[in-house]
């Protein structure tokens, strides 16, 4: 099968490439714009495989969009614009991105009939949870303009199967953490703040509550999906792993201790408080039990091994980590394609 992946040098996106290389016979083509969050620098391990292509172009150029897509079996839609913080700033790139890009897409899979699409959204678009946990049937009531844009995407992806009978499926994830995470996000963040003895910023007291999802876990779950869902189902991917954002921070402070060979209690002394975001949701929470009872997907790690999993690989890479806070990373594409 070929597979057409919008977004593919980012964190998520980055990571299914590369299980699906790993995992399966699937040739894949990546479509990325390159904005700041695409770096095709995590993909060097696989860019010499001869089932992997990657084409530079953004996903509201329709006539980009089609060209690239022709010959494709398939599409899996992880390309969004997906920092909540810079769309409370300005929402823009979030509706023209996640809205009319995803529009864009689909379309373009609708005139091509290709013939299945996956597209990635998040719990975000269910709202904040306060008991409980959402399913699937639950109504989207998102809260913030990322979370906005995400449910009219997954709205139009719905329109697309009840109006063209398209084979489409959307999956719901937690957040994400593991290797290639773009340091704005907040594991990711706190170890380059901690491993380089910065502050470490936590938004109002740190209370709000999110379930963290091991990203390779997440691409299997994809994968899983991809291949077993039926068209116009919905799936919640989760990791069963629910944590204050001050007491993920102590346990990543304590890890990073031990890791770096500090006197315990030194990173925490780093933490600071800072004031609460606008409109922060104070829990997210999804229930994935469908995925799991229907599809036989459950996440492998536990969030204290994962994390340190996660630590160990930003310590062992370094490079990358560099390279992404100086911006370096973004002359990569240039270096490698700009000659051909």
């Amino acid at each position: 099968m070929k597979q057409f992946i919008t977004g593919g040098a980012g964190f998520i996106g980055s990571n299914y490439v590369r299980y699906i290389l790993n995992n399966t016979d699937d040739e894949v083509t990546v479509f990325d714009a390159l904005t700041y969050a695409g770096n095709l620098s995590t993909m060097r391990d696989v860019e010499t495989n001869s089932r992997y292509k990657f084409v530079k172009g953004n996903i509201c150029d329709s006539a980009a969009v089609s060209d690239a897509m022709k010959g494709h079996d398939a599409v899996v839609h992880f390309a969004a614009e997906s920092h909540v913080d810079r769309s409370i700033s300005g929402s823009e790139d979030f509706i023209h991105t996640n809205c009319f890009g995803t529009n864009t897409v689909i379309d373009a899979a609708r005139k091509l009939e290709v013939n299945r699409v996956l597209h990635i959204g998040t719990d975000e678009v269910y709202g904040s949870v306060e008991v409980g946990s959402s399913l699937e049937t639950d109504p989207l009531e998102p809260r913030s303009p990322y979370s906005a844009s995400k449910a009219s995407s997954d709205h139009f992806v719905r329109a697309y199967h009840d109006t063209y009978q398209m084979d489409c499926v959307i999956s719901n994830c937690s957040n994400n953490y593991g290797s290639f995470h773009f340091p704005e996000k907040l594991i990711p963040l706190s170890i380059n703040n901690i491993k380089n003895n910065l502050p470490i910023p936590i938004y109002g007291k740190g209370e709000n509550v999110r379930d963290w999802l091991w990203v390779e876990d997440h691409a299997r779950a994809i994968e899983v999906i991809f291949n077993g869902a039926k068209p116009g189902d919905t799936y919640n991917i989760g990791g069963h792993n629910e944590w204050t954002n001050i007491d993920l921070i102590h346990l990543l402070c304590k890890i990073m201790d031990e890791k770096l060979g500090r006197e315990a209690g030194s990173s925490a002394k780093l933490i600071t408080y800072v004031t609460d975001r606008a409109g922060h949701d104070l829990r997210y929470a999804i229930d994935s039990s469908k995925l799991q009872n229907e599809l036989g997907w459950k996440p492998s790690l536990q969030f204290e091994e994962g994390l340190a999993k996660t630590v160990d690989w930003y310590l062992q890479n370094e490079d990358w980590l560099n390279n992404v806070t100086s911006g370096n990373y973004q002359n990569y594409y240039a270096k490698q394609y700009d000659h051909r």
